[in-house]
């Protein structure tokens, strides 16, 4: 992965001070926004009522993505970031088919789920490499 920037795929993991309480602290806030929003996505509530959700939800993943990004930007090329690309694209789909909104967000869900608790080589498989990436370079 030479052709990618050192401040971005640096030769070794990088982490924070208490990185793995501020990771839990952003997907408990992440959950709880996704829970706020599903009334919107599902049952076609007002916005009004899920819109600070929504932006909770938009924040904490955010933080979520940053915080890999910066410990290994190879997070980027591996199905777990890669995931993330397309649940993004499946949600911004929405405005083009809005009649699939509830089925789009469940498709969203049931992603989420299954690349969390998916095995390490399916977790870490780089599409653009075709194998398991766990080194920084």
């Amino acid at each position: 992965m030479r052709w990618l920037p050192d401040w971005l795929v640096p030769s070794r993991a990088r982490s924070l001070p208490g990185q793995r309480w501020l990771n839990i602290a952003l997907r408990t806030l992440h959950l709880c926004g996704i829970a706020g929003i599903g009334g919107g996505f599902l049952y076609a509530a007002d916005a009004e009522l899920w819109r600070g959700w929504l932006w909770l939800t938009l924040l904490s993943g955010l933080g979520l993505v940053a915080l890999s990004v910066w410990s290994e930007g190879v997070w980027l090329l591996q199905v777990r970031g890669q995931a993330v690309m397309l649940k993004l694209l499946l949600l911004a789909a929405v405005d083009v088919w809005p009649q699939a909104t509830p089925w789009l967000f469940l498709l969203v869900i049931v992603i989420s789920s299954v690349v969390a608790h998916a095995p390490g080589r399916v977790r870490y498989y780089s599409v653009w490499h075709g194998r398991r990436i766990d080194q920084q370079r």
